[in-house]
């Protein structure tokens, strides 16, 4: 089989994925890529099986990530079969109010850095600012100013020497510094190496609804430090969302009502994208469907999906999750411990919008919604029966008693789902990114590689223009211009299922999230797109929304908020020639 990659992505395995010498040299090819990690992977079967079994595996693991029909989270791809050989892609380290257990936690959060990880923290516990510190005589500095250190620490150690880190940084709504952490993104370079997001409660939402007053509590006395309008502290962070996309929400009773292991702790933190809630030093270790793969002609020559091959690639990818969890090397003692008592995994998809555009399904449509909810529901289903399955094989996790699973559903797995952002591996793939729609139809990225700036053009749509005989080159000039169909002269029913994440209203963009999620053990990173001219309304209204309809986390973007974002729409005329040859 030979193996197809994109301009885009061998640019892009050339620079953070391939074996290299010292001198930076590339060593490996990608197909001896997709080989060593999936020996790597297949190696764990050894602790149950044969080596021919091992064998047998390894070829299903190649296939499947040769074929592009699914990927594992990049650190996998970078470092399998190396002697760093670090696999998770993120992790939650804990965060307690005691100086010595600060900057141990750093020096954790800066080996997992190096190693192409990313780190979530909850700053919650750490006393507020100008607060009494009784053994020194002096005044606390407050979770934001450590949250600098931690900034500046990422900055100097970039994820796996091919990437700058990535921080997820969380508050509670009542600490007594929530007003200082809600603005703490307001310079253009403040923490920018970090996301940050409010955890909110129940309790505050309806505060809000009621027009009441809201306690900021002590973290270590519980004791009220100040009350203020739950209304007034909600438009400031709906107000700086729409300034700056920062802060995003964290829903904490959502995300603990499905905690799969209450009785170890509340969950307060999740990964650097939020579409895992991890409990202190657990670790996620993702993988993602290339639904696109999956549409297939019937005899008549219409597009459907090939649930048979689906199903048997989520088998493949839970089995490959779990021996990531067995081969994998931790570099903190206690990640070791917890991830492999709880082996939480999460199997999640790409190329959703692409799957729609060769099914010709709007996004913005009812029928998307409603296949959106079927997809998940036959994902979230097949991944349980293969962790049931590998239960019978190798047993159950090791909490599992401590679990909500116990004594009725022995399960290998405490989590087996999670719809990661994709950002990277959907380069590799060749398609969307995520549950995105798509950002434009032709478009830039930048700050992917250093200063190179990548261009990319939609094939599905210059697929489909080909197809229903709509091609011309005037129309592929405007698309390159302006990256979307809305000022063409085309049908209105081609415009839809091409229409771009800007163009599609933003409630429709939470009703894919919503849809996801119903079905997800985990969670669901989503960015709601805003075009530049959407008011502090909108945000609040899609905050507001978010919570009502259980959605656990909520992160928005407007664009051009900020003067350094990734992806910008259509492709300068000065980089256009490099994208002529998909004619």
């Amino acid at each position: 089989m030979k193996l197809t990659l994109s301009d885009n992505a061998i640019k892009v395995l050339q620079s953070r994925y391939l074996k290299k010498q010292k001198d930076g040299g590339v060593t490996e090819t990608p197909d001896e890529m997709f080989r060593r990690v999936a020996h790597e992977m297949a190696r764990a079967e050894l602790t149950w099986g044969t080596p021919g079994t091992a064998e047998i595996w390894e070829e299903q693991f190649y296939l499947a990530m040769s074929r592009l029909d699914f990927l594992p989270n990049s650190p996998a791809l970078m470092n399998a079969g190396t002697r760093t050989n670090q696999l998770s892609a993120c992790f939650v380290l804990p965060v307690e109010d005691h100086l010595q257990d600060i900057f141990a936690t750093l020096s954790h959060a800066a080996l997992i850095q190096q190693s192409g990880g990313g780190t979530g923290f909850n700053f919650s516990h750490l006393r507020p600012k100008n607060d009494f510190i009784h053994g020194s005589g002096g005044t606390a500095s407050g979770p934001v100013s450590f949250m600098k250190i931690f900034d500046v620490a990422t900055e100097h150690v970039k994820q796996g020497g091919k990437r700058r880190g990535a921080n997820m940084g969380i508050l509670n709504i009542d600490h007594p510094d929530i007003e200082e952490f809600i603005y703490s993104k307001q310079s253009e370079n403040a923490l920018r190496n970090f996301n940050i997001s409010i955890g909110i409660t129940d309790l505050f939402m309806q505060a809000i609804t009621e027009h009441k007053d809201w306690s900021l509590l002590h973290p270590n006395t519980k004791k009220v430090v100040k009350k203020v309008k739950a209304q007034r502290l909600w438009e400031s962070i709906t107000s700086n969302a729409w300034l700056t996309g920062d802060p995003g929400l964290i829903f904490l009773d959502a995300i603990n009502a499905t905690n799969p292991t209450p009785r170890l702790g509340r969950i307060e933190s999740t990964n650097p994208c939020g579409e895992v809630p991890l409990l202190p030093y657990e670790a996620c270790n993702l993988a993602s469907i290339n639904l696109s793969k999956f549409v297939v002609s019937t005899s008549n020559d219409n597009p459907t999906i090939s649930w048979t091959d689906l199903k048997k690639l989520i088998h493949i990818a839970i089995r490959f999750l779990d021996n990531v969890i067995e081969v994998n090397n931790y570099l903190i003692p206690e990640i070791e411990w917890i991830s492999k008592r709880n082996r939480k995994i999460g199997l999640g998809i790409m190329g959703w919008a692409e799957m729609l555009s060769l099914l010709e399904i709007p996004y913005d449509s009812i029928e998307a919604v409603l296949l959106a909810e079927k997809i998940m529901a036959f994902v979230q289903q097949e991944s349980n029966f293969a962790s049931e399955e590998l239960a019978k094989q190798r047993g159950v996790f090791a909490n599992w008693d401590e679990s909500i699973y116990s004594p009725h559903m022995p399960i290998r797995n405490a989590t087996r789902t999670a719809i990661a952002p994709t950002g990277t591996i959907s380069i590799l793939a060749d398609t969307s990114p995520s549950i995105e729609p798509f950002f434009a139809l032709a478009y830039e990225r930048h700050h992917i590689l250093e200063d190179e700036t990548l261009v990319d053009i939609n094939k599905g749509l210059i697929n489909y223009l080909h197809t229903h005989n709509l091609y011309s080159k005037g129309l592929l000039d405007a698309v390159l211009e302006k990256g979307t169909l809305h000022e063409t002269h085309l049908p209105i029913h081609v415009k839809r299922i091409f229409r771009t994440a800007m163009e599609i209203d933003p409630q429709w963009h939470l009703k894919h999230q919503v849809a996801f999620q119903k079905f997800t053990d985990n969670a669901v990173s989503k960015t709601i797109n805003l075009p530049q001219t959407a008011t502090e309304h909108v945000v609040a209204n899609i905050y507001s929304s978010a919570w009502q309809q259980k959605a656990k986390g909520i992160t928005i973007f407007r664009n051009k908020a900020k003067s350094e974002q990734v992806l910008h729409t259509g492709i300068r005329t000065d980089i256009k020639d490099c994208k002529i040859c998909i004619e």
